[in-house]
């Protein structure tokens, strides 16, 4: 038998509390049509100073959990969910912004459809009064998380949502604030949750909103970020070492340019381009190889294959991170060659004022190149470490013979 929880979290919500508590209720009939035999209600109040819990208490169809302080929306969440009794956990505000009358279209999907996490989308063309900062914010959002996971999410921060029980171990641990529902998002695509959404139309909130736009963007996206360092860094860090690979290649091309034209000196800002060209080259290469690094170690934790995946495709990015040993042993000897070239031009009465810029770029060769070096050894042993329980069942059961 389906079951449908229905998790409403409140802090102070005296205006808008009775009139999402009856709507929701109204929607029973149309549950059972689509598979769902029983719902219940449960309304978490959230620690409120006003008449919330007064109000939620006069319907004998709610179940009415308190906290005794304010917690947060996450932990209002993750309080109904521990209480709810369904196979099949819904939320969605207090405030009157998402309508409940969807609920049957997400729960057909997941019934139906066999997707675990169904999310109410306000971002996929339906009637929307989201305000516009706030719409700016979750395209961002929903296209970061879409970026560093692979998978295209647009409503990446939605309130009503779907989820089946049963999903739920994989998809915790969650924050305890609003940035609940982005954490989850996230969460969900690197768990290989089989997501949906669904298309609802949303209308602006009953009462004051408690979302501070610059304080609870900033949280988003720190949380967003680190929620995918956690399962796979080099998406995250690889793409910003790629990003300053761009700055040097790009500040090296307008050098060259130069130097192909006839200007063979540099004035203060042509130093400071070299300067951050330089910084940026040895930089990249460290965040990219440190992603790739912490991708074997995120394995060993989760004891799951390695993710290869910088731009989806592991046929670009498994040689690329094998080859990094010879592409650093390559950089080491090119960094050497033009040092000693150098040298000898220098011994054959070349100024230093035409010297210094190969010097550099032979320094910054080497360093690269050792870097690489370095983080191919370590990857390699990494690698034996993650197969090293494989590797220790295959000699236990022996391979076939003949005698």
């Amino acid at each position: 038998m389906n079951v449908l929880s229905i998790v409403i979290p409140a802090y102070n919500e005296e205006r808008g509390i009775a009139q999402i508590i009856e709507r929701t209720l109204s929607i029973r009939p149309r549950l059972r049509e689509v598979g769902v035999e029983e719902m219940e209600l449960l309304v978490v109040d959230d620690g409120s100073r006003d008449r919330t819990a007064e109000i939620a208490a006069c319907y004998p169809e709610v179940r009415l959990i308190r906290h005794t302080v304010n917690q947060g929306y996450g932990a209002a969440l993750k309080t109904g969910f521990n209480h709810a009794q369904g196979n099949l956990l819904g939320f969605l505000d207090a405030d009157g912004t998402y309508p409940p009358e969807y609920f049957p279209e997400l729960c057909q999907v997941a019934l139906q459809g066999d997707a675990e996490l169904v999310i109410g989308s306000r971002m996929s063309g339906a009637e929307s009064e989201m305000p516009l900062v706030r719409r700016v914010g979750n395209v961002l959002f929903a296209g970061l998380v879409s970026i560093l996971g692979n998978h295209r999410v647009r409503d990446s921060a939605s309130g009503m949502r779907v989820i089946r029980r049963e999903v739920l171990s994989r998809l915790y641990p969650l924050p305890d604030g609003l940035n609940f529902t982005p954490v989850m998002s996230t969460r969900a695509i690197h768990e290989g949750v089989r997501m949906r959404e669904v298309a609802i139309p949303y209308k602006e909130r009953v009462g004051r909103s408690k979302l501070n736009a610059l304080r609870d963007g900033v949280r988003f996206l720190r949380t967003i970020i680190w929620t995918a360092l956690n399962y796979n860094p080099v998406r995250v860090l690889g793409l910003a070492g790629l990003g300053l690979g761009g700055v040097t290649a790009l500040i090296g091309a307008v050098i060259l340019g130069m130097r192909l034209s006839g200007i063979t000196r540099l004035g203060p800002w042509g130093v400071v381009a070299v300067f951050i060209a330089t910084l940026s080259a040895v930089a990249g290469v460290t965040l990219f190889s440190l992603g790739a690094t912490f991708n074997y170690l995120v394995s060993l934790f989760h004891k799951r294959p390695i993710r290869q995946g910088l731009f989806g495709n592991p046929v670009f990015d498994r040689p690329l991170e094998r080859h990094f040993g010879w592409i650093g042993l390559v950089a080491v000897v090119a960094g050497l060659a033009l040092g000693a070239g150098s040298l000898g031009f220098a011994l054959g009465g070349w100024p230093v004022e035409r010297l210094w810029l190969y010097l550099l770029g032979a320094a910054m060769l080497v360093l690269t190149g050792l870097q690489l070096s370095v983080f191919w050894v370590i990857m390699r042993v990494l690698e034996e470490l993650s197969r090293r329980e494989i590797l220790i069942n295959q000699d236990l059961e022996g391979r076939p013979c003949v005698e």
